[in-house]
């Protein structure tokens, strides 16, 4: 087992089923000095073989499948998606409690090139009157620390979280736990479904460890040139 390379700061989200997009979009993510993140959406058209096909050569991945079941199954889902598609990162959802992740983590820990395994704890599409309907009370942001302290305590590398965590997580799970935040749109993009949002630079500065930015580069008129202001807007914040 080896520990994976050191993660790019950016990550293109890339949620389509168009091949040919899609190679083009991690190709202008790659250009940018960025990762690529895959998804349920990609994932469930292509599978394995083309989720590595669409990344260049050296490309970080993330895959966000967010495996949320019983904890063998889970473990099994981690193993082979290690083996067939060697990620960097990989999600599990935190609710799925303490025994699917420590069976996510153990699985990860067996892989030739270890992903790291990062926690959901509550998605950044969802609100307080979200939540209620769903028949979860109380405020938010407590049940973004009290998901990703499950999930620090029982291994798990990081989390995902809202921009507007950062800080209190920064506060309760040290310098270590890594932050992966998406939601994040440049400045003048729209925010879209997403209802807790951030610029990058307000992002890192905050403390995130890696960004997730979808949308303001795959439904841009030129992924290319979106992910090249986006790169240019990180290094004038830098």
């Amino acid at each position: 087992m080896t520990k994976a390379a050191p993660l790019a700061p950016v990550f293109c989200a890339i949620d389509t089923i168009e091949l040919a997009y899609a190679v083009r979009c991690a190709r202008a993510a790659a250009a940018a000095g960025f990762g690529v993140k895959l998804g349920k959406e990609f994932f469930t058209a292509h599978g394995p073989a083309e989720v590595r096909a669409v990344l260049p050569a050296g490309t970080p991945l993330f895959l966000d499948l967010k495996f949320h079941d019983i904890p063998n199954t889970v473990a099994g889902a981690v193993r082979s998606a290690a083996a067939a598609m060697g990620p960097m990162m990989l999600t599990i959802h935190a609710a799925g409690g303490p025994a699917m992740i420590k069976a996510a983590v153990a699985a990860a820990r067996e892989s030739r090139q270890r992903p790291l395994i990062l926690a959901v704890t509550v998605l950044t599409s969802l609100d307080a009157g979200d939540l209620a309907a769903i028949g979860v009370s109380g405020d938010v942001s407590a049940l973004v620390v009290r998901l990703a302290k499950l999930a620090q305590d029982n291994g798990a590398d990081g989390v995902i979280c809202a921009a507007t965590e950062i800080e209190m997580l920064r506060a309760t799970c040290g310098p270590d736990f890594k932050l992966v935040v998406p939601g994040i749109r440049p400045k003048g993009a729209a925010a879209g479904d997403q209802k807790r949002v951030m610029t990058p630079g307000e992002a890192f500065r905050l403390g995130a460890d890696h960004l997730v930015i979808g949308r303001p580069i795959t439904e841009a008129a030129s992924p290319e040139a979106a992910a090249q202001a986006i790169a240019r807007e990180l290094a004038e914040a830098a």
